[in-house]
């Protein structure tokens, strides 16, 4: 699919990767209908792309709140005039704590914002971009969504739910005019731990000192607009990733035991 005057929905455009996805899919000719729940960052990311701030429309919701996004498709359309591609970004992560000690809050949240509310977007959209005459679907798993991560493991299953509602709705639309593209980050430098108002297991210098590589959002972005552009499934992204995806098809066991090693110190 090409990306040149296009319009795209990213969820969560106002930080991380979705913020990197909007300026990579400007840059590449299309526009954007930038969807967050703070629309701070929205402004400051439309102050940001200067001249081509035209080519961004804000609009302020949270993807858990299903009458919201319903209300997504009239008010971008009438912005934009209409919508060629979807991508959902959006996503939180959880405390980190054992199942046990997790509370329900913390759990519908996440399931809420991960997984609902990409299959709610989903569910508004389809039916616009099944109107053009190519369109795309692209939504941000994890690496936790095909690898247990003990004291993520609701965020990991929110993640894994991502993967399979991608991969069965490819099968779905295999033969329309609309593709799917299903993406699992590995470690990457973003505020998610911030924007999801949980406290980070490990203090910035023990971080440091643990030298956890990390991509960019830039680098995921990239991947992003180039899968759009290949009409590519699935994109592991992140040398991590990557080799975990290489391993965990190899040896489930061996790969589950090496990420419960290192998690272990950062669990009670």
């Amino acid at each position: 699919m090409k990306i040149q005057n296009k319009v795209f929905v990213v969820t969560g455009a106002g930080s991380g990767i979705g913020r990197e996805i909007t300026k990579a899919i400007i840059a590449s000719g299309g526009k954007v209908a930038g969807v967050d729940l703070r629309k701070e960052g929205l402004q400051e990311l439309k102050k940001e792309l200067g001249g081509q701030g035209d080519n961004l429309s804000i609009h302020e919701a949270s993807v858990a709140d299903k009458k919201a996004v319903e209300a997504l498709p009239k008010e971008i359309i009438k912005d934009q005039g209409h919508v060629d591609g979807l991508i959902n970004n959006a996503g939180i992560i959880q405390p980190f704590v054992k199942v046990n000690d997790l509370d329900y809050d913390a759990i519908d949240r996440v399931m809420g914002v991960n997984f609902y509310g990409t299959l709610y977007m989903i569910k508004a959209f389809l039916p616009e971009l099944l109107k053009r005459p190519e369109g795309n679907i692209v939504n941000i798993s994890s690496m936790g969504g095909f690898l247990p991560v003990p004291g993520q493991s609701v965020y990991g299953a929110s993640k894994a739910a991502v993967k399979l509602l991608s991969e069965g709705l490819s099968s779905e639309l295999i033969d329309t005019n609309v593709g799917v593209t299903v993406v699992f980050p590995g470690a990457t430098s973003t505020n998610i731990t911030k924007n999801s108002g949980v406290k980070s297991p490990m203090s910035e210098e023990d971080a440091k000192k643990a030298k956890i590589p990390t991509q960019s959002p830039a680098d995921v972005a990239k991947l992003v607009v180039r899968a759009i552009q290949n009409n590519q499934l699935r994109v592991y992204a992140g040398k991590d990733s990557k080799f975990m995806n290489k391993i965990y098809r190899l040896s489930p066991d061996y790969a589950t035991n090496l990420i419960a090693k290192q998690m272990k110190s950062l669990l009670k």
